[in-house]
């Protein structure tokens, strides 16, 4: 199967190829950024997938927490997103993540974002059908109008109580009395130190339990059943789409060499090539607003 050791892989993990080439052989070579070629691809796909990275979130102005974004106040990523760090200093946490949510909660769909649900609506009246895989944790496929969507890494606008284990979507800003105003990610901002008992808590009866954001940290495995989805998805493509995304952060970076070792046109939509370009069948550079919708556009074959 597809991702049958997905169990051991977990967000943020950084592998070489050598752990992600079993199966056939990929031949690699220049990927081609002919859009005629490609279009001929779209016209004939009948399931396709379209993986989606931090780029495209950056067509709407969410910070890719990369190069110049990469930390909050003096800490990378890496050092907040970890169910240590939850642990250790759950207000700081939650402060990061009231900052993020508070950066999403008033961004739009892109132009990207609309292309994409604009054309699965459209193949969907065609008996055709288009599966978004985001890495995004924001909210802005859905708010787009996309209907089939598998997020890989989790939602900022979603929590999960650490004692009940239960998941509610939350867009109340801010998520907590404590947090308001909180967050601010300057590198000589103090932590708030807010006390565990006014961090966001659960609201089911009897529970009152310390609530996190419904994200995948750095170091915890990715949901079984959104991978059992996505090993569907994958096996039954026709055509894949790689976009805004840096490809290595696994699994989602093995997704689009595994569906190309079936022979499977993959293209890839992206400011830069990538570690695993090599592998595609077609690379078009740019900003994928700019790149993205026409390739998406209806082709002159369709009925409607």
């Amino acid at each position: 199967m597809l991702l049958k050791t997905r169990a051991v892989y977990s967000v943020g993990l950084r592998m070489c190829s050598t752990h992600v080439t079993t199966g056939p052989v990929i031949e690699s070579g220049r990927p081609s950024s002919d859009m005629s070629e490609f279009r001929k691809a779209f016209a004939k796909a009948k399931n396709i997938a379209i993986i989606t990275g931090a780029g495209m979130s950056a067509e709407s102005g969410v910070p890719t927490f990369r190069g110049d974004h990469e930390k909050w106040r003096k800490w990378h990523t890496q050092d907040l997103a970890s169910p240590e760090a939850f642990s250790r200093n759950p207000s700081r946490v939650w402060e990061f993540y009231h900052y993020r949510r508070e950066l999403v909660l008033d961004k739009k769909p892109s132009a990207v974002h609309l292309a994409i649900a604009e054309c699965e609506a459209r193949l969907k009246k065609q008996g055709r059908s288009v599966v978004v895989i985001t890495q995004c944790q924001d909210d802005l496929h859905r708010q787009a109008g996309s209907k089939h969507v598998l997020k890989i890494h989790g939602s900022l606008l979603e929590t999960r109580c650490m004692s009940c284990g239960q998941v509610t979507v939350n867009k109340q800003s801010p998520i907590c009395a404590a947090l308001k105003g909180k967050g601010a990610p300057g590198a000589n901002v103090p932590d708030a130190q807010i006390p565990v008992d006014k961090l966001p808590r659960c609201e089911e009866r009897d529970c009152h339990g310390l609530l996190r954001p419904n994200v995948v940290f750095f170091g915890e495995t990715l949901d079984s059943h959104i991978l059992t989805s996505v090993e569907k998805e994958m096996e039954i493509c026709d055509l894949c789409l790689v976009v805004g995304t840096s490809s290595i952060v696994y699994p989602a970076a093995m997704f689009g060499p595994r569906v190309a070792s079936r022979g499977v046109p993959v293209a890839e939509f992206n400011m830069n090539t990538t570690p695993k370009t090599e592998y595609f069948t077609f690379h078009f550079q740019g900003p994928c607003g700019t790149t993205l919708p026409p390739a998406l556009a209806p082709h002159e074959s369709e009925e409607w």
